[in-house]
């Protein structure tokens, strides 16, 4: 069995008591991190490689930032998403293959405000993933496309859809693109095995009373090609890191898969 989970840190340096606590008590096999907030330099790998893990890292200064842990080693990396000619400088996407399979740590960019620059980008760069999501399928491995999609898929992933109607995360684009790599062949992991569940959130913003009150979102998810989807045992969201002292506001999605 192994045991992958993925996790927006909202700064590593911040959070690496919690990251550091939260592997001593579930020790996944890897796992995929979001939002470092530091440079390759800066990551503390020696206190994560302490822990048993490798770490590929992929860091931009102040933001975004992916990287992937794993006990076992990490071979063939892929620090960029495909599509933009080596030019899109945003440190939002991590590949590469341990414990035999092809894992990628995603960030994928917020988009708000609306009608300017930067939901546009949200929406090319949702193409180019599934654009490159389509290709790994042709190569027949099991794929886990692991990370903060700043998606929400559907109402039952929102404590209350008219605070997010206007929102990037919740916008008919958004959604539809986010369908459109689930229809190329892709299971949503953790609605696989609760497709009813309700109030099944990933994200707490800082505002007072939202974690509190459990006014939360969907928004990290695990997509598994057809080849990880038939060996899926179990999926769940651990909200315990939310609850902590200094806690990031995402917290971790995990599932594990037979071996």
């Amino acid at each position: 069995m192994v045991k992958l989970a993925a996790w927006n840190v909202n700064s590593i340096k911040a959070r690496l008591p919690n990251v550091l606590a939260w592997l001593d008590e579930v020790a996944p096999d890897v796992l995929l991190l979001q939002e470092l907030k530091c440079q390759d330099e800066n990551f503390p790998r020696m206190e994560l490689e302490e822990k048993g893990y490798h770490c590929l890292v992929r860091g931009q200064k102040s933001y975004n930032g992916v990287a992937i842990l794993s006990r076992e080693e990490i071979q063939d990396p892929l620090y960029e998403l495909p599509g933009d000619d080596g030019n899109d400088g945003q440190a939002r996407y991590l590949e590469a293959t341990t414990f035999g399979l092809r894992v990628a740590s995603i960030y994928l960019p917020n988009g708000n405000p609306l009608g300017g620059e930067k939901f546009t980008y949200k929406l090319k760069w949702m193409q180019r993933l599934l654009d490159h999501a389509r290709g790994l399928l042709e190569s027949e491995h099991p794929v886990v496309l692991g990370g903060d999609y700043n998606v929400i898929p559907e109402e039952r992933d929102c404590y209350d859809v008219e605070a997010w109607r206007h929102d990037a995360l919740f916008q008919p684009e958004s959604r539809a693109a986010l369908r459109r790599i689930l229809y190329s062949g892709y299971t949503d992991g953790y609605r696989a095995l609760y497709p009813a569940e309700s109030r099944a959130f990933t994200y707490w913003d800082y505002q007072k009373g939202a974690w509190d009150n459990d006014h939360g979102i969907r928004i990290d998810h695990l997509l598994l090609s057809p080849q990880a989807a038939d060996r899926l045992e179990d999926c769940g969201i651990d909200r315990t890191p939310r609850g902590r002292e200094k806690a990031s506001d995402h917290t971790p999605i995990w599932c594990e898969v037979a071996a």
